[in-house]
């Protein structure tokens, strides 16, 4: 495969309407399909640096989006998710178009990637190290993911754990960073050189846009990590930043909790998940502002 970016505009348009446009994102290859100019647009701004081919032998997953039949192709016109002539999700606004991308193939990996114990959880790496950071909408952990990875970590993945059953190593996905509402100018302020996509309003989650992952990160997304923190990160306005430990027992059950498969795999989840938080320390982290989150994170990668 060669990068998105060496396809000339034309010919990736044209794969991607005829649906042998395929793209490679760590462990995963998707196969998209769709005339929808806001997915090419997106897919070629954030995805320019991923491997990519027309008509790859063997893709993990199919994406074909579309315009529903009928009047709302026009009338308050719509983009819906097509799997083999059902549709698994309610179709969407079409300027929400490419979050919808982004979330179906955040369902495709997170109800089919069973050779993993899939976390929702931001994961980032430094010096050898990764800290997994799982948290609830809201709790400012892409902000955080963003900003780290704006500065010199390495990006796993913005939302998506994925925890190797064999050897508990950490499998890397890097993806555009999803960022909502306020968190965006925040965002931009920090890392003003950082490309992003255009703001997509009045989403079920608000106003959404991407950010691009950084070059270094896809280059490196067949390289594994491992493990050394599970960190509960929490916003709070204006206040300072602290980290405090948390009892094994009590990070199994909170990260179980975030787990999507965690049940469906039942002993081997269970053991993964217990060699993992005996390999981690577990922390509950809040903060207020960047730069003191940024500066305790330097910290822990520069501790022994």
């Amino acid at each position: 495969m060669q990068p998105l970016s060496a396809l000339p505009p034309h010919e990736m348009r044209t794969a991607l309407r005829e649906g042998s446009l395929c793209l490679q994102t760590g462990a995963f290859v998707t196969r998209v399909r769709s005339t929808i100019a806001q997915v090419a647009d997106g897919i070629g701004l954030l995805y320019a640096d991923y491997p990519a081919s027309v008509a790859a032998p063997f893709a993990d997953f199919q994406i074909h989006l579309r315009r529903p039949a009928g009047v709302r192709r026009w009338l308050r016109a719509q983009v819906e998710f097509d799997l083999d002539g059902t549709n698994p999700f309610q179709p969407l606004p079409l300027a929400q178009a490419f979050p919808m991308f982004e979330w179906v193939l955040n369902w495709h990996i997170s109800s089919r990637a069973h050779r993993y114990l899939i976390i929702h959880a931001a994961v980032v790496e430094k010096h050898g190290r990764a800290a997994i950071l799982p948290a609830p909408p809201g709790s400012g952990k892409s902000t955080l993911c963003a900003a780290l990875v704006c500065s010199g970590w390495r990006l796993l993945s913005d939302e998506l754990a994925l925890v190797r059953l064999g050897d508990g190593q950490l499998q890397p996905v890097p993806r555009p960073v999803s960022l909502k509402n306020g968190s965006i100018d925040v965002v931009k302020r920090f890392a003003p050189a950082s490309v992003f996509s255009p703001a997509v309003l009045d989403t079920s989650k608000g106003t959404i846009a991407h950010m691009k992952a950084p070059g270094e990160s896809v280059r490196r997304a067949h390289e594994t990590a491992r493990a050394a923190w599970v960190i509960f990160p929490r916003y709070v306005a204006g206040a300072p930043a602290q980290l405090e430990p948390i009892a094994p027992a009590r990070t199994f059950m909170r990260v179980a909790e975030n787990c999507f498969n965690y049940s469906v795999l039942g002993a081997a989840g269970f053991h993964a998940l217990g060699e993992l938080v005996d390999a981690t320390a577990g922390h509950e982290f809040s903060y207020g502002h960047l730069d003191e989150a940024l500066a305790l994170f330097e910290r822990l990668a520069a501790a022994p």
